[in-house]
């Protein structure tokens, strides 16, 4: 009986921890977008989502993880992360990054998108490279297309 309560207590406690919903850092030049299938390399534009049931998905960039939002139902709790222009390979929430669209600032999938953690650095950027600056549900939007 003691065999069969302590092999009922792994398991929840396995279950539990599987569940856990925390980002896993990039393994850049490993680690392949789940969308594109092409190898993460670069530490500005790449981007993970984490289920509400702790399931990780990477991408090469915020707009392949855009576009793959098209494809799934999208759960309350997700977290969309991505990596950002001021600190290379440091995932932050997408919902509070600025966005600047310029093609003189090119991202891997041609979208010429890049992640900034603050819209002061985006409009400096954007000052020195032009482009378009817009929010998490603008890009959103722009990527039902």
């Amino acid at each position: 009986m003691k065999l069969v309560s302590t092999f009922y207590l792994l398991m929840t406690l396995m279950l539990l921890v599987s569940c856990k919903q925390e980002p896993k850092p990039i393994d850049y030049g490993v680690d392949a977008c789940h969308f594109c299938r092409m190898t993460i390399v670069d530490k500005i534009h790449g981007a993970e989502m984490v289920t509400d049931k702790g399931k990780i998905f990477k991408f090469d960039a915020a707009e392949c993880l855009f576009r793959y939002m098209n494809d799934i139902e999208v759960g309350e709790k997700h977290l969309f992360l991505t990596n950002h222009f001021e600190n290379p390979g440091e995932l932050i929430p997408m919902k509070e990054a600025m966005y600047l669209q310029s093609e003189n600032l090119p991202s891997p999938m041609g979208a010429f998108l890049t992640a900034f953690r603050s819209k002061q650095k985006a409009i400096e950027i954007r000052e020195e490279k032009g482009g378009v600056i817009s929010t998490f549900l603008e890009m959103k939007e722009k990527f039902k297309d």
